[in-house]
């Protein structure tokens, strides 16, 4: 087994052992600030959108669509954590992907109707994601607050 392979099993050993032991994240995961800055480029995209911006909106959709993912380890404990509602999960991911994505295509069309049509789309499908993990998420990994 090479060094690599050694030191990814390792990592998923221990990341198992912390699961089981059920240890809270004594740090914010990297997902809460990835989390901020949708909201932040969401608020953009409004703004935007306020003012017909639609090259503004154009550039801040694919922030969106493409976001930045948490590490390899942090990416281990969602999933555990999600366990068999991880489809659920990733469809919810899957339609903002495809939703900022019809924001920035309607945008750089310069079809004020569309856009907003695909905004409310994504809107929704960021609800719909809050609505069913993110109360779960905050009390495994923070406690209740």
């Amino acid at each position: 087994m090479n060094n690599a392979l050694k030191s990814l099993l390792t990592t998923c050993l221990a990341l198992t052992a912390i699961g089981a032991s059920g240890a809270q994240a004594a740090e914010p995961l990297v997902l809460q600030k990835v989390m901020r800055d949708l909201g932040s480029n969401m608020q953009t995209i409004t703004d935007g959108i306020s003012r017909g911006d639609w090259e503004l909106v154009e550039k801040t959709a694919p922030l969106i669509a493409d976001h930045p993912q948490p590490p390899l380890a942090e990416k281990l404990r969602i999933m555990r954590f999600v366990g068999s509602d991880m489809g659920k999960y990733k469809a919810h991911d899957s339609e903002t992907h495809a939703q900022a994505q019809a924001v920035g295509k309607a945008a750089k069309a310069g079809d004020g109707a569309g856009v907003i049509l695909a905004f409310q789309k994504l809107q929704t499908s960021c609800y719909d994601c809050h609505r069913e993990f993110r109360k779960p998420f905050v009390n495994h990994f923070y406690g209740t607050r």
